[in-house]
Formats: C-alpha cells, sequence, structure tokens
C-alpha cells in the first residue's frame, strides 16, 4: 500500500480521488494548473468550482508548484487529456525519483496517433512503472463515498497488490487486470457513446431506443476497442460496459448533458464555451474516428457522432440514419 501520493489534477476526479486515498490515511498532495483553484484549495480546502459542498481532510494538501508534488511513491495523472504530453515532459523535466509509480486516470485517445495515456507516459518517463485507473466512477459519488468499484491494470505484476490495496477502502472496491490497453479504451470511447445516449435524451426519443443504442454502443466499443489491441472480455466489465453505462444513464455525466443540449438544438461550440469542465467525449470521437478509418473498422455510432462535432451535421439526422441503417443479425459482428 502508499502512503505518500500525489494527484496531477484538481478537477472533480481528482479531487475526489484526493479525498477518497484520505480514507487510508495516506499523505496526499493534490496539484492544482489554474492559481484560483490553488488558492481556494490552499486558503479554504474547497473546491468548489469542481465539488462544492465538501471540504478537504487534514492529510490532503494543496500546492499549485508541480515540484511539490515529487516526494510520493505514488503520482496519480488525472489531467484533461490533450494536456497530458506536456504534464508529462515537466515532471520528467523535474526528475522523479525513479521508484515512483505512476498511474493514469484520465480516460481520452491521443489525435493523430492513436496514442493512450499510459503510452504517452511511458515515452516521457521511460524509466518509471505505470498503471491505470478506470471504471463506473463519478467523481461526486466517489467523494461522498457512495459506493463504487474500479479496475486497476498495468503490465508490471508486483504493482497490482500494493495499488489494489491502495485503492481498496469502505467505499471502493478494487478489481485488478493486465489489460492496460483495453481497460483504457472502454473508459475512453464510453464518453463517445454517452454523447449520442444523451442526445437520444435531448430528442425524448424514450428509454427503448436510449436502451438499443447502448447495447449497440458496447457491440461497436468491442469491436473496435479488440482492433485496437484490447480483450474482448475487459469491454464486458467495469471499465467497459460498467462505465457506459453509468455515463449513458446518470444526470451526473457531462458527456450525456453535453448530448442532451446537442439533442436541444444547441451547437457543440456553445455548449463547450459553457462548460468549465472537459466533455473527454468531444476530442475522443476525433480520435476514435481516425483510428477507426485507419484499421478499416466500420463505427456507425461514433462516425454520426463525429460528423455531428465536426462536420456541422445536424444532430436529429445523424440519429435518424442509425436508425435507419439496413436491418441484421444482432449475433452479426459486423458494423453495428
Amino acid at each position: 500500500m502508499y502512503k505518500k501520493i500525489s494527484i496531477i489534477g484538481a478537477g472533480s476526479w481528482g479531487t475526489a480521488l484526493s479525498l477518497l486515498l484520505a480514507e487510508n490515511r495516506a499523505k496526499v498532495r493534490l496539484w492544482a494548473h489554474n492559481p484560483e483553484i490553488a488558492e481556494e484549495l490552499v486558503s479554504h480546502r474547497t473546491n468548489e468550482t469542481y465539488l462544492p459542498g465538501l471540504r478537504l481532510p487534514p492529510n490532503v494538501y494543496s500546492t499549485g508548484d508541480l515540484s511539490d508534488t515529487l516526494d510520493a511513491e505514488l503520482i496519480l495523472i488525472v489531467t484533461p487529456s490533450k494536456a497530458i504530453r506536456t504534464i508529462a515532459a515537466q515532471i520528467a523535466a523535474l526528475g522523479p525519483d525513479k521508484k515512483t509509480v505512476f498511474v493514469s486516470c484520465t480516460k481520452g485517445i491521443e489525435h493523430n496517433t492513436g496514442k493512450l495515456v499510459s503510452q504517452i507516459l511511458e515515452e516521457a518517463l521511460p524509466d518509471h512503472r505505470v498503471g491505470v485507473l478506470s471504471g463506473p466512477n463519478l467523481a461526486v459519488e466517489v467523494a461522498k463515498r457512495i459506493p463504487a468499484a474500479g479496475v486497476i491494470g498495468s503490465v508490471h505484476p508486483e504493482l497490482i497488490e500494493p495499488l489494489q490495496k491502495t485503492f481498496s477502502l469502505p467505499s471502493f472496491r478494487a478489481y485488478t487486470s493486465d489489460d492496460v490497453t483495453g481497460i483504457q479504451l472502454g473508459g475512453a470511447l464510453k464518453n463517445i457513446f454517452a454523447i449520442a445516449a444523451g442526445a437520444s435524451d435531448g430528442f425524448a426519443m424514450g428509454d427503448n431506443a436510449k436502451a438499443a443504442l447502448v447495447t449497440r454502443a458496447l457491440a461497436e466499443m468491442t469491436r473496435l476497442g479488440v482492433a485496437l489491441g484490447g480483450r474482448q472480455e475487459t469491454f464486458f466489465g467495469l471499465s467497459g460496459i460498467g462505465d457506459l453505462m453509468v455515463t449513458c444513464f446518470s444526470p451526473h455525466s457531462r458527456n450525456r448533458t453535453f448530448g442532451e443540449r446537442l439533442g436541444r438544438g444547441e451547437s457543440p461550440a456553445q455548449i463547450q464555451e459553457s462548460m468549465r469542465m472537459v466533455a473527454e467525449g468531444v476530442p475522443t470521437t476525433l480520435s476514435a474516428w481516425q483510428c477507426a478509418g485507419k484499421l478499416g473498422i466500420e463505427a456507425p455510432i461514433t462516425s454520426e457522432v463525429h460528423a455531428v462535432l465536426y462536420e456541422n451535421k445536424p444532430p436529429h439526422e445523424a440519429m435518424w440514419e442509425l436508425l435507419g441503417r439496413p436491418p441484421k443479425p444482432e449475433s452479426d459482428r459486423g458494423p453495428a
């Protein structure tokens, strides 16, 4: 079990993780990029922008100085995916101890390269071991100690037990896997489908249509995820169908909310300008669409969400095109 932990990123998920891990009496250092957020965390021990109404416990220490986070056995990376490469390079330049373990808690795929967060971290920090955390984990519920579960992954067997013990707490159950690729792909791809599910809510299409959409999303996630190197069974677990369900159905899901607002007539630009938190499904849609194209994988839901976000296609046209696809057997392993 790790007792000196740093968390890079003080958004809703990073702050929630600091509250969770403080339960095991660890010394937790929480770093905020935004100077105003850092000042509030230090002065008032609150983060009203991302997790209003909650206070940091005494064993969580906040900072706006990245170098303050290096004195740790375990460093969690919880920044938006578009910032990962920059943050990793900054950490590498500061020279962290080679024994320090890094765990990605960010869900995304890099544009153009198709690389996952763990791969970017391994490139920037080649002397360090890397793990990942994912699952159906809404930040506000985890922060309030409402029961949840997640999956810890690493290709380094010696990391599995201490990481599992670190994240095994009264309100959080940690499972393990060595399918680092599949864990990350499930966590990233589900955000695309949450946008589509939210759009169906915005159109008031009903529960039957939404359930069908999410079911076919799982088939598409699995097909694309396996083609990208994940194992099929991983997509039927917590980081796959588990995360897909909570993100598509919860009112706390920012990606589902983004999609709902699309369905009600707002433009992608309008929605993004009004959101303080990043809807990771937006950049991930472009990355997944690029990956599917390179591999020749048909991904109709991803393609339609991409058309809405990046080609100005009206959301109602995209939804009706999905519904109007030619009929086929459910067991067919081809397009959704």
